[in-house]
């Protein structure tokens, strides 16, 4: 199922990804700092989603409460709870 998460707090506008059997694929972030998030998008495809929240949960960025990792493992769980839902 293909999720959409707007971000809050961080420079990308949006975060969009598939779960598939419980697995992160196509993840995508919209603006933001290219190259690190092209980098996170690699190294999380086809990786377990709770793994991935778990490694990335409550990551900060600079003076901010959050980060871009962060706000995927936010969206991973609002994810799930939603394809609970379906």
């Amino acid at each position: 199922m293909k999720h959409h998460f707007t971000p809050k707090g961080v420079c990308p506008s949006k975060i969009e990804f598939e779960l598939i059997d419980g697995t992160l694929r196509n993840l995508a972030f919209t603006s933001g700092c290219d190259g690190n998030l092209k980098a996170i998008a690699k190294l999380v495809d086809g990786m377990e989603a709770g793994r991935v929240v778990e490694l990335l949960s409550g990551n900060t960025c600079g003076y901010k409460s959050t980060s871009c990792a962060d706000q995927l493992s936010r969206a991973i769980v609002e994810a799930q709870k939603q394809e609970m839902d379906a």
